[in-house]
C-alpha cells in the first residue's frame, strides 16, 4: 500500500501525511476541537507548500475528508462554502477553458511584445500595470490564466527546439547544449520574473474596485457603495500602494534580488523571433481566420466582464461556445482538452472550502475579532488591517473579509460603533484582505492557481519560492497599506 500510496511522491512525506492522519485522531480526543483545527490548518498549508511533489487534491483532500468525519465540520457547511463561492468555481471552469482556445491569438499578441521590447524593466513594468488594469476591471482569476497561457506557450515553443525538431541556430546544426544548462535556468527565471510580477499587479488592481476582487463586492453591498465610491473611498490607500508597487518592480529587476532580474538570453530571443517569423510565414487562412474570430470573442469577454453582463462563469461558457462554434470545433474529445487545466485545481478549490467551514464552524478567527473590537476606536482600523492581512495569508481573504465584515456590521446595527466609524473598519478589512494576503499562495486565489498550474513544474516555481518573491511586494504593501491606513483613518 505504502508503494502506491500518493504515488511517485517521497516517502518521508507519504509516511508524514500517514502521520498526520493517525495524529489527528488522537489530537481531537485528546487536545480538543480547536488546537485541533489549527493542526489542520497547519498541514493543509503542508501540503500546499509540496505541491510540485504532489498535487494538494489527494494529500489536502485526505485531511479534508478527516475534518469531516471528525465532525469539525459537516458536509452540509462545506456545501454551504461552495455554494457562497459557486461564482468562483463556475469561473475557474469554464473561464480557464475559454481561455484555452484564445491561446494561438495571445501566443501571437506577445510573441510580437517579447521580440519589440527587450528591456526586462520596461517588459516587468508592463505585466504589472496591465495585470492591474484588467484585474481592476476583470477579474484576477481570468488575468492570471492568460499569463500562465502565454508563459506555457513560451516555454513550448523552447521545448521544441531543445527537444531537436526544429533548430533556428544560424549554422542549420542542432546545438541543444547551448539550450540546456544555465541558458534553461535563465530562461525559467526570466518567465518565473514576469510571471510573479503579473500575479502581484493582479492584487494591486484588484484592491482598487467593486469588482477587483469577490471580497470587495460583498463589502461594497453591505456599506451601499456603488463603483466610484469605492473607489475613492479606497482610493487614499490603493493609489500610493499602487505607485510603490510599480517602483518596487523597477528596484528588484535593477537590484536582481529575491530572485528577479533575470533577463531573457539572447540565444532563446532568437528562437522565439525565429518562430515568430515562421507562423507569420506559414499562416494558413483558415488560421488567419481563427485569429480574427478569436479577437472578436477577446473583445466581446472585456465588454461583458467590464460591464458585467453576467456571472463570470458564464460569460466564460459563452465564450467557448462563441469560438467553438465560429472555428468548427465540434467533437467533444476536442473540447475536453480545454477542462484538463482548470477542474483539478476546482476540485483542490472545493477542499479548500471544506478546511474554511471547518474554521468557521470552529469559531477559529472570532476571538480575534472581539479583541480587536474592544480596542480603542481609533486604533481599531490599523489592528483589523494587520490582523485581516495575517489570517487572509495562512487561509483565504474572501473567507477573512466575509467573517470580519459580517462582524462589523453587526456591531453597527447594534450601535455600538457609528457609521462612520462602520466605513473606515471596512476599508480596513477590505485593504487588509487584499494587500498582506500577496504573502502565500493561500491567501489569493489567483496565486494558487498558479501554484498548481502545469506552469509551475515547468519554471521551478515552487511554494517557498512564490513566499520568497513576494516577500518584498508584502513588505512595501503591506507595509505602505497599514501607513495610509494608520494616516487616513485614524
Amino acid at each position: 500500500m505504502l508503494k502506491y500510496f500518493l504515488g511517485n511522491s517521497p516517502k518521508w512525506f507519504k509516511l508524514t501525511m500517514i502521520g498526520f492522519l493517525i495524529f489527528n485522531v488522537f489530537s481531537y480526543y485528546v487536545l480538543g476541537a480547536t488546537v485541533t483545527s489549527w493542526l489542520f490548518i497547519a498541514e493543509f498549508i503542508f501540503t500546499l507548500a509540496m505541491a510540485l511533489k504532489c498535487y494538494p487534491l489527494q494529500s489536502g483532500g485526505l485531511l479534508a475528508i478527516q475534518v469531516v468525519v471528525l465532525g469539525l465540520t459537516t458536509a452540509k457547511n462545506a456545501y454551504h462554502e461552495v455554494d457562497q463561492n459557486l461564482e468562483v468555481v463556475l469561473l475557474l471552469v469554464f473561464m480557464v477553458a475559454g481561455i484555452y482556445f484564445m491561446k494561438p491569438l495571445l501566443m501571437f499578441i506577445f510573441s510580437k511584445v517579447f521580440t519589440k521590447i527587450r528591456s526586462k524593466v520596461v517588459l516587468s513594468l508592463l505585466f504589472v500595470v496591465l495585470a492591474a488594469v484588467l484585474s481592476a476591471f476583470l477579474d484576477a482569476l481570468t488575468v492570471t490564466a492568460v499569463l500562465i497561457s502565454v508563459a506555457v506557450g513560451f516555454y513550448g515553443v523552447y521545448h521544441k527546439i531543445h527537444s531537436g525538431e526544429s533548430d533556428y541556430d544560424d549554422s542549420g546544426v542542432k546545438d541543444r547544449k547551448e539550450l540546456s544548462g544555465e541558458t534553461l535556468e535563465q530562461f525559467r527565471s526570466f518567465l518565473r520574473s514576469l510571471i510573479m510580477h503579473g500575479v502581484v499587479g493582479t492584487a494591486l488592481g484588484g484592491v482598487c474596485t467593486l469588482v477587483g476582487e469577490p471580497q470587495n463586492l460583498l463589502i461594497g453591498e453591505r456599506l451601499g457603495w456603488d463603483f466610484i465610491q469605492f473607489f475613492l473611498k479606497m482610493a487614499p490607500i490603493t493609489i500610493p500602494v499602487l505607485i510603490a508597487g510599480m517602483v518596487t518592480t523597477v528596484v528588484l529587476e535593477l537590484t536582481g534580488t529575491f530572485g528577479f532580474g533575470a533577463k531573457l538570453p539572447d540565444s532563446v530571443a532568437e528562437i522565439i523571433a525565429s518562430y515568430t517569423e515562421e507562423q507569420d510565414n506559414n499562416r494558413t487562412d483558415k488560421e488567419k481566420y481563427a485569429l480574427i474570430v478569436q479577437g472578436v470573442a477577446a473583445i466581446l469577454l472585456i465588454i461583458s466582464l467590464a460591464l458585467h453582463l453576467a456571472p463570470v462563469g458564464f460569460i466564460g461558457l459563452a465564450l467557448i461556445i462563441v469560438q467553438t462554434a465560429f472555428i468548427g470545433i465540434i467533437d467533444e474529445h476536442q473540447l475536453g482538452h480545454a477542462f484538463e487545466e482548470a477542474l483539478p485545481f476546482t476540485g483542490l478549490l472545493v477542499v479548500f472550502f471544506v478546511i474554511v467551514a471547518m474554521i468557521h464552524d470552529q469559531h477559529l478567527f472570532s476571538p480575534i475579532i472581539h479583541w480587536a473590537l474592544e480596542q480603542d476606536p481609533a486604533s481599531q482600523p490599523g489592528l483589523f488591517y494587520i490582523a485581516n492581512g495575517a489570517l487572509s495569508a495562512i487561509s483565504d481573504n474572501v473567507f477573512v473579509a466575509t467573517v470580519y465584515i459580517g462582524e462589523i456590521q453587526a456591531a453597527f446595527q447594534s450601535g455600538a460603533i457609528d457609521r462612520e466609524h462602520f466605513e473606515k473598519l471596512a476599508i480596513a478589512v477590505n485593504t487588509g484582505t487584499n494587500l498582506p494576503s500577496v504573502a502565500t499562495p493561500n491567501g489569493q486565489a489567483a496565486f494558487l492557481f498558479l501554484l498548481t498550474s502545469a506552469l509551475a513544474p515547468l519554471i521551478n516555481l515552487s511554494y517557498g519560492k512564490m513566499v520568497k518573491m513576494a516577500f518584498p511586494y508584502t513588505i512595501v504593501l503591506g507595509g505602505l497599506g497599514y501607513i495610509m491606513v494608520k494616516m487616513v483613518l485614524s
